[in-house]
């Protein structure tokens, strides 16, 4: 058989592979498509972050224990994620408490005894009373006395808790429930006016209280 011209000089031709059209990959999924808990949990950590970010600061001027009570205690109340009447009401009742430790533990002093241990007491007209009476003698300074200034950073503890407070979104969907898009265009300035106004009255009216919640003296 005569073999053709490309096989006597010995040259072999190779035919290319053809390319193979690989298809694109399938776009991401758009955010938010994930399911209800994904959204749901986005929600909560954007809540959070957002309350933690404006009221930072504002944490300085509460006692420590009523703070700490109210961020551990409220998302054992809201736990349903809904503002049913039971949940309501336990909030309702969990801002009264708070409110009120604000409130009267700025009546609370505290001093060193003798034996080196530190006695707390409510400060009144008259003086300090010890919790423990007869246990110490309590001291007769003026300085653990009632007087204006305690009554003025009690109620700028008050102010300060609840612009804390009505920063959640758990709180104010459940106090003001339909009034979302409202109150977060208030809340987008009530807690730094808060700030500024309870900064300035704390350094016109200082204090040297080491009550309840505070740094011992």
């Amino acid at each position: 058989m005569e073999k053709s011209a490309s096989e006597r000089i010995g040259i072999r031709i190779y035919n290319s592979t053809p390319q193979v059209d690989h298809p694109p990959p399938p776009p991401p999924p758009p955010p938010g498509s994930g399911g209800g808990t994904g959204r749901r949990r986005r929600a909560v950590a954007s809540g959070v972050q957002k309350t933690l970010s404006k009221t930072s600061l504002l944490a300085n001027f509460l006692p420590t224990g009523t703070l700490l009570t109210f961020e551990m205690v409220l998302p054992s109340i809201y736990s349903s994620g809904e503002c049913s009447a039971v949940t309501t009401h336990m909030i309702y009742s969990l801002l009264a408490l708070c409110g009120l430790s604000c409130f009267f533990f700025h009546f609370t002093d505290s001093f060193h005894g003798p034996d080196g241990k530190v006695y707390y007491g409510f400060v009144t007209p008259t003086g300090l009373a010890v919790f423990k009476a007869g246990l110490v003698e309590v001291p007769k300074d003026d300085k653990y006395k009632v007087g204006l200034s305690d009554f003025v950073h009690a109620m700028m503890s008050v102010l300060v808790f609840a612009a804390i407070a009505f920063s959640d979104y758990r709180v104010t969907g459940c106090v003001f429930p339909g009034h979302a898009k409202e109150l977060d265009e208030v809340m987008q300035s009530f807690p730094l006016m808060i700030g500024i106004v309870c900064s300035g009255l704390f350094l016109v009216f200082p204090t040297t209280r080491y009550g309840i919640g505070c740094v011992s003296a």
